[in-house]
């Protein structure tokens, strides 16, 4: 009995929780306690904060300095996507592994392919603007590559996935006409995947507008650089406004995508 409550715990959900409690208490014993965990000028200045969110500044020269930044941000994330689009399109359809039907070939490109799209997804597109900010200067190009690089590995990974995940039965049809596999990938397998693609590339999208108000903290302007600035005058009105403009490019990038993915899917129907 003793033996089937310890292979059910080790080989449950109880192990990881153990493990998760034991690295929570580490984790609080190498707090150091004795330097006080909380600013005593902490709940006033957050008491500031919010009150400032019910009057933000909404005067004209505030405004007009939003509405530039915010253009700024979206020109950043648009460019980034139209890069990650660019070299994650062509990278996830090979590591898809869907294209080819020799074994050999279609391994390989699996192999180089998803090893690309790590490597440009395992360093943040901060470290990037970081990184090109150093060779480049503050060049626009600088935040568009730290912005598309990133996201073309991930692009890449979540296409060859869905590319992967598409039903056999119709592909099937279409391999009994003859079809070779690059036919039978853009007249089958690529519009049954479109929606799903679509759908996680404006996700994306709204992701490249929050990392490209990030990377303005580096300096290359945008909404997060006015925030920035905001922050470091203590001129928390000013600071939500451009937040605020930050929100309505959200807002608008998803019922944009709400539309176009619902004409896909009645073109489709």
């Amino acid at each position: 009995m003793n033996e089937r409550v310890s292979e059910r715990f080790l080989g449950g959900k109880g192990a990881l929780t153990a493990i998760l409690l034991i690295a929570f208490a580490v984790s609080l014993a190498g707090i150091g306690w004795e330097d006080g965990v909380f600013n005593t000028g902490g709940l006033r200045a957050t008491g500031q904060i919010v009150a400032a969110a019910f009057r933000p500044e909404l005067t004209p020269e505030v405004l007009v300095i939003g509405a530039r930044s915010t253009w700024t941000t979206v020109a950043y994330a648009w460019a980034g996507m139209t890069v990650a689009l660019v070299i994650g399109m062509p990278l996830g359809v090979l590591g898809s592994g869907t294209v080819f039907r020799s074994n050999w070939a279609r391994r390989s490109n699996v192999v180089c392919s998803r090893f690309v799209l790590a490597a440009l997804r395992a360093i943040h597109e901060l470290v990037w603007a970081w990184l090109f900010v150093a060779a480049l200067g503050l060049s626009p190009i600088a935040g568009v590559l730290a912005l598309g690089l990133p996201y073309a590995g991930i692009l890449g990974r979540i296409y060859a996935e869905l590319l992967q995940d598409v039903p056999e039965a119709p592909l099937r049809a279409l391999r009994g006409t003859g079809a070779s596999e690059w036919r039978v990938f853009w007249f089958g397998r690529l519009p049954m995947a479109l929606p799903d693609m679509l759908s996680y590339t404006f996700y994306r999208l709204e992701c490249g507008i929050r990392s490209a108000a990030v990377l303005s903290f580096v300096g290359l302007g945008g909404l997060g650089h006015n925030i920035q600035i905001s922050l470091q005058d203590i001129d928390y009105s000013r600071m939500w406004t451009f937040v605020y403009f930050l929100v309505a490019l959200v807002i608008i990038v998803d019922v944009w995508s709400s539309m176009v993915r619902r004409r896909v899917a009645i073109e489709q129907g």
